[in-house]
């Protein structure tokens, strides 16, 4: 199948708008939109909808999907700030005050890219590839593969890009089928390979084959995990849209605990 970035950007809000319980033409508006979030069998397998707080944001506005109790709260705060500030500290404190209220915290904060079509390319990698699929992960998930693999949801785990020094898997870009039109792409290198331009070889590989398959890659990073956010822009991959998300309390206390 034959893309562009209009159609990979609209795929992408397509996406979101099952995701949210919204139209895909709310994420282009001008005025924020708040919309009551559901639960829904073609959204992103890994959500667990439906959610209290969730915003996003492709640059023009504010979606705001939620539990309706919380309107108030949401629509005070997504109208008072600029678009950019209501993702970042310190407006974001002003949410999260009120939520805390309602035993809520904000918990996860990410950045998603999409891939420029224009800068998408192979990229030469200095050791050997090789393409992977679901039965060669079986013995991988063990292995401190966790980037590229989603341990959890082993059956969306679809294929996969490999690096070998020998007989050794040294560097592993995978992808989930997160949704029916999307593929979400994973990248792990071994310490001791990494700085050699492995990630992103692997990483544009994939998402070339992802798209000969018909399907839309994306990259999800934490705005703050400097190395992989490098690593999409190097790929060929543009930020697309942000999200930040709150969970009650004792969600967050747990994910705590695991550090």
């Amino acid at each position: 199948m034959n893309f562009t970035n209009s159609d990979i950007l609209q795929i992408a809000m397509q996406q979101s708008a099952v995701d949210a319980n919204c139209n895909e033409k709310d994420f282009m508006r001008s005025e924020n939109v708040i919309v009551t979030s559901a639960a829904n069998p073609n959204a992103r397998r890994y959500l667990s909808l439906p959610l209290d707080c969730n915003l996003i944001s492709y640059g023009n506005n504010i979606v705001a999907s939620i539990n309706e109790k919380y309107r108030a709260i949401i629509s005070e705060y997504i109208n008072r700030f600029p678009i950019e500030h209501c993702f970042e500290t310190p407006n974001l404190h002003v949410l999260n005050d009120e939520l805390q209220k309602e035993d809520l915290r904000i918990c996860f904060m990410a950045e998603y890219f999409l891939p420029d079509l224009h800068r998408l390319k192979i990229l030469d990698c200095p050791y050997t590839t090789k393409l992977l699929y679901p039965k060669d992960f079986s013995a991988l998930y063990a292995s401190g593969w966790n980037n590229a693999l989603c341990e959890t949801y082993r059956e969306l785990n679809t294929l996969g890009v490999g690096a070998y020094d020998g007989d050794t898997l040294i560097g592993l870009a995978a992808c989930s089928a997160d949704c029916e039109t999307m593929w979400q792409i994973g990248i792990d290198v071994l310490p001791a390979y990494r700085r050699q331009g492995i990630a992103s070889a692997l990483t544009s590989r994939l998402a070339l084959e992802i798209l000969e398959r018909g399907k839309a890659p994306f990259y999800c990073a934490a705005w703050s995990n400097i190395k992989s956010v490098r690593n999409a822009i190097k790929s060929g991959f543009r930020p697309a849209w942000i999200e930040m998300t709150a969970k009650n309390a004792s969600f967050v206390n747990k994910m705590n605990q695991k550090g």
